[in-house]
């Protein structure tokens, strides 16, 4: 097949991005198939166009050339109006498929999805509306309590509302905050007293101007894969210090990732099920990944949803898979097969 593999972008989770689609973009390399590397925002200044996707291609070389915009990101973003960057729709209609190696806002929040939907482009992932409520916290957590999915209890806050007082939220200490539509725990803060409350908020308020209050709940971190509506094994996690944030989750050694989770086959199950809930409850189609918290006594909470999420070779998909005896590259093809079903 001839692949797109869209990268980059505009988020704060670019630097993520582009390691998950250098990672794709080789896999895909391996399986035989013309995967080009293509930054969705800063695009590709020249193109041969008659041969687009050619049988022999450096990926690593593809991508320097999109680090090689990183220092200019916040001057192109403010000079530039159209997301999409030189040639990138032109070599996308022209695919066979579109690989979304994309993480965070503009990439995985339902904007490009539709776009490519009302361009006829076929893409990996989720759609539009399902991608659009699981970027936002504050609606997961409002359709996750409609369909019955357990979830810590919480509100949504816009910047215009700001609201410093927990007891007129209905809340007490401890709490979290975090930013409504942030990835990689960008933007989320524990937070024990007053003071901190504050300082969390104006914080988060920096990255977005709606944020969501959520009750602290104190447990063990699992997530799960949902592929084609089927739970992968669960990976238990347990950071080395703190919490899962943004830190833990890229730096070597930071954190302890199990798969199979080391838990009791009946609490497997249970967290299988409610992953599988959970991605009914946002509608969602291909695959994703949730995560999740349980507490001492085994009570499940589902925390968020991940439409698009990480594919880099060591990433929690890839481990559940390998459990599978699915190798990375071939689990890169069966995301591109679950992801094609959306168009038969």
């Amino acid at each position: 097949m001839k692949i797109v593999v869209l990268a980059g972008g505009t988020s704060t989770e670019r630097d993520v991005s582009i390691v998950s689609g250098t990672g794709i973009c080789q896999a895909l390399r391996q399986k035989g198939h013309q995967a080009i590397l293509v930054d969705v925002f800063c695009g590709l200044e020249t193109v041969n166009w008659e041969d687009p996707f050619p049988a022999e291609y450096d990926v690593e070389k593809a991508a320097e050339y999109i680090k090689g915009f990183n220092p200019q990101m916040k001057e192109l973003k403010k000079a530039r109006r159209d997301f999409f960057g030189s040639n990138v729709i032109e070599l996308c209609k022209k695919a066979d498929f579109v690989f979304l190696g994309l993480h965070g806002a503009n990439g995985e929040d339902g904007k490009l999805q539709a776009a490519f939907d009302l361009m006829g482009i076929p893409y990996t992932g989720t759609g539009y509306l399902s991608s659009a409520m699981a970027m936002d916290k504050g609606v997961t957590k409002a359709m996750f309590q409609m369909r019955g999915v357990s979830t810590p209890g919480g509100k949504a806050m816009k910047k215009k509302d700001r609201q410093d007082s927990l007891a007129a939220l209905g809340m007490e200490f401890p709490v979290v905050v975090k930013t409504c539509c942030g990835g990689s725990s960008i933007g989320v803060y524990i937070v024990n007293n007053q003071e901190d409350y504050v300082k969390a908020l104006d914080e988060a308020f920096e990255y977005e101007n709606e944020v969501v209050i959520e009750e602290f709940i104190k447990g063990v971190e699992y997530t799960v894969a949902v592929v084609d509506g089927t739970a992968y094994p669960v990976v238990q996690i347990v950071p080395k210090e703190g919490f899962y944030d943004y830190e833990n989750k890229y730096k070597p050694g930071a954190v302890q990732e199990t798969c199979p989770a080391p838990i009791s086959e009946e609490l497997t199950k249970r967290l299988q099920e409610a992953a599988v809930d959970g991605y009914h409850a946002l509608e969602m189609e291909s695959y994703a990944r949730l995560d999740f918290i349980v507490t001492e006594d085994e009570k499940i909470y589902c925390l968020e949803a991940n439409t698009l999420p990480g594919m880099t070779p060591t990433s929690l998909i890839p481990q559940e898979a390998a459990v599978l005896g699915m190798d990375y590259p071939t689990l890169c093809e069966e995301l591109i097969r679950v992801s094609q079903k959306k168009y038969n």
